[in-house]
């Protein structure tokens, strides 16, 4: 029967490892002051306080009057990671690509690590920071946190942690606000947007980000705290943040202790810490 043709059917597997949707790149790091390779099991960001008023000077020959400045320095442990990926060796031949000599198993760590860095990188922003003596722990006052109040991420919102940074003196560097898709919608959403401010928007939706809106560059990150519906994002200037790296390797080894299978991994030590809070505004939305 001319059925029977079907049975001589094949079917074309793929010879090629595509990666899933993921972000690949880092995108925090490049916000922030990189302090490069530490020696040490931390580092410490040292800081130097403002001044008050200039005294005036109304005796002639008088004796001189010394102000005082606050010196203060945190500490920023750096934490170890690891992950590897095992491909037994009789699976290869078996397979129509090699993913350790083709290089997607690295690919993948590589990635993973790039996004592990924005984690720690967004969580210093928001966690409370040690002083080195262990006596302080620094955290973001009121005045820096706009609270959820049962709305979105309003361009009020954002107008206040723009006018917030500007009080503090703290809008010197170059500003970032990291985004999610919630907030992507809600910003173009947003009926009180001008017909200028849309097209700066629309700039979100094609996940351009390299571009200013409001003062901010918008930097996306899908991974904000989401706390019972209520997320919250972070601005912050780049000098507020800084990071730095330890020891840091990938590596393909053989492992006999695992029957000869292939061994990818990727290893690192990173820690990220708050310079100032006056720097730095965590904003709340549902």
């Amino acid at each position: 029967m001319t059925d029977t043709v079907t049975r001589q059917f094949i079917t074309k597997f793929d010879t090629a490892l595509r990666l899933a949707a993921q972000q690949k790149e880092s995108r925090l790091r490049r916000t922030v002051v990189d302090r490069g390779q530490i020696q040490g099991s931390s580092f410490t960001i040292n800081n130097l306080g403002a001044l008050g008023d200039m005294d005036e000077n109304t005796v002639r020959h008088g004796d001189t009057i010394f102000g005082d400045i606050d010196h203060t320095n945190r500490n920023v442990p750096l934490r170890d990671f690891f992950k590897a990926l095992p491909l037994d060796r009789a699976d290869i031949p078996k397979m129509a690509v090699n993913p350790v000599t083709g290089g997607q198993y690295m690919q993948s760590l590589i990635a993973m690590r790039n996004r592990k860095i924005d984690d720690i990188i967004y969580n210093a922003a928001l966690n409370p920071i040690n002083s080195l003596d262990g006596l302080a722990s620094n955290t973001l006052p009121a005045g820096q946190i706009i609270a959820s109040g049962g709305t979105g991420l309003t361009k009020a919102k954002i107008i206040q942690a723009r006018s917030i940074f500007r009080a503090n003196e703290a809008d010197e560097e170059e500003l970032f606000m990291l985004w999610d898709s919630l907030a992507m919608q809600q910003i173009l959403a947003d009926t009180t947007l001008t017909s200028a401010d849309y097209m700066a928007g629309k700039m979100l939706q094609d996940g351009k980000i390299d571009g200013q809106w409001l003062g901010f560059t918008w930097i996306p990150y899908e991974k904000v705290r989401n706390n019972a519906g209520v997320r919250t994002t972070v601005a912050y200037s780049k000098d507020a943040l800084h990071f730095g790296y330890g020891y840091e390797a990938g590596d393909v080894d053989k492992r006999p202790d695992k029957k000869n299978l292939w061994q990818v991994s990727m290893e690192g030590s990173y820690g990220a810490g708050r310079q100032d809070e006056a720097k730095v505004v965590s904003i709340s939305y549902q």
